[in-house]
């Protein structure tokens, strides 16, 4: 359990990063969310988060942004005293061939998926030593490990983040601090839901087949890894049971890189 801890979430009003931070509300930890999304949407998720008897609260920093990550983390220990987990999750991706994309959307993806992390991770260490306890878990998806065409802003930014998790994990080794990267195939997301609709209005698919359709060149398994899992990966990797995993990519892909 990790009652008494608290945890920041990137990017975590959805999807995967919405997940972690239920399965670690869950396990008693506090929370800090993040993310762009309307006063609702927030309100729904800081409530749905409180029902499970923590503390919870919402900072809507533009990561691409240091002064507001700045911001971010200190308003967290403002709130609720040190930060204990870490959970680099935001993310922004555009499709197009090295040649064809714009500059300023590379530059956007490596200041939110590769910027942003370190500044938290340097902005969180200083309190994870001061506490001799850290863990700092970076979503850096199957892309982190290989590669794929016109996706170089992603695939470039993940790679990297594989190994800024690597080298945190070797000078968190001292003070009980673990980092390590997780790597998702493809999951079950919001966006991933709108590419499967999209297959099933052009091709007239059921959604089943569409789903079958999108991962035939992807996942072995055909199926769509759910957050939940990813989420309770996450989880383990906060427990004591997993002090010894430390700077290591772990793939959660239903066969995808051993195919």
């Amino acid at each position: 359990m990790l009652r008494g801890r608290t945890a920041l979430v990137t990017g975590s009003l959805d999807g995967i990063g919405y997940a972690i931070a239920r399965n670690l509300a869950g396990q008693g930890c506090a929370l800090m969310l993040n993310g762009f999304g309307d006063a609702g949407l927030v309100g729904e998720r800081v409530g749905a988060l409180r029902a499970l008897g923590v503390e919870t609260d919402y900072h809507g920093a533009d990561l691409s942004d240091p002064a507001q990550i700045e911001d971010l983390v200190a308003t967290t220990r403002r709130r609720f005293g040190a930060v204990d987990i870490a959970v680099n999750n935001a993310v922004t991706r555009t499709w197009g061939a090295i040649d064809e994309l714009p500059v300023d959307k590379w530059n956007y993806a490596v200041a939110v998926n590769l910027t942003a992390p370190f500044h938290v991770i340097r902005l969180v260490l200083p309190q994870m030593k001061e506490r001799r306890w850290g863990r700092i878990i970076n979503l850096a998806s199957n892309y982190g490990i290989t590669a794929t065409a016109r996706r170089v802003d992603y695939v470039a930014t993940k790679h990297g983040l594989v190994g800024m998790t690597k080298v945190a994990a070797l000078e968190g080794l001292p003070y009980n601090i673990t980092a390590n990267a997780i790597c998702p195939g493809a999951t079950l997301t919001p966006n991933a839901r709108k590419l499967v609709a999209q297959r099933m209005a052009q091709k007239g698919l059921s959604e089943e087949e569409a789903t079958v359709d999108y991962l035939s060149d992807r996942q072995p398994s055909h199926r769509f890894i759910p957050p939940e899992k990813v989420a309770a990966l996450a989880g383990f990797l906060c427990s004591e049971d997993a002090s010894e995993i430390t700077g290591t990519p772990l793939a959660i892909d239903g066969g995808w890189l051993a195919s």
